[in-house]
C-alpha cells in the first residue's frame, strides 16, 4: 500500500482524531512517514518524507498501521509483541489508542 494510501486510511478516522489534541509521527521505515497533528482543532494527515518532529513517533510496519486505523489490532498487544515502538510520550500513544477504540 502506498503512503497516500495509508494517509486516506487514517483521513477516514480523522473525526475521532480530533480528540487527541497533539501531534504522532508514523515511522514506517523504508516506506516512509506520516505526520498526524490534531493541534489546533483540526487534524492533518500528511506524508512527511522530511521526518519533522512530533509529540511522539510510533515505529511500525504499513501492513500493522492498517490493522491499527482500522481496529484489527489492538494498540496495546502490537507493543506487547514488539509490533509497535513508542518514543516521546506514552500518554500520547495511550490517548491514540483510546481513540482508535471508540
Amino acid at each position: 500500500m502506498s503512503l497516500e494510501d495509508l494517509v486516506g486510511e487514517m483521513s477516514a478516522q480523522a473525526d475521532k482524531l480530533k480528540e487527541l489534541n497533539h501531534s504522532v509521527l508514523f515511522d514506517l521505515g523504508d516506506e516512509g512517514k506520516i505526520l498526524l497533528d490534531a493541534t489546533g482543532g483540526e487534524v492533518k494527515i500528511t506524508p512527511n518524507p522530511d521526518g519533522e518532529d512530533a509529540e511522539t513517533t510510533l515505529v511500525l510496519s504499513s501492513e500493522n498501521l492498517v490493522k491499527l486505523v482500522n481496529g484489527d489490532l489492538n494498540p496495546m498487544v502490537a507493543f506487547t509483541l514488539g509490533k509497535l515502538k513508542v518514543f516521546g510520550s506514552k500518554g500520547i500513544a495511550l490517548k491514540l489508542s483510546s481513540l482508535l477504540d471508540k
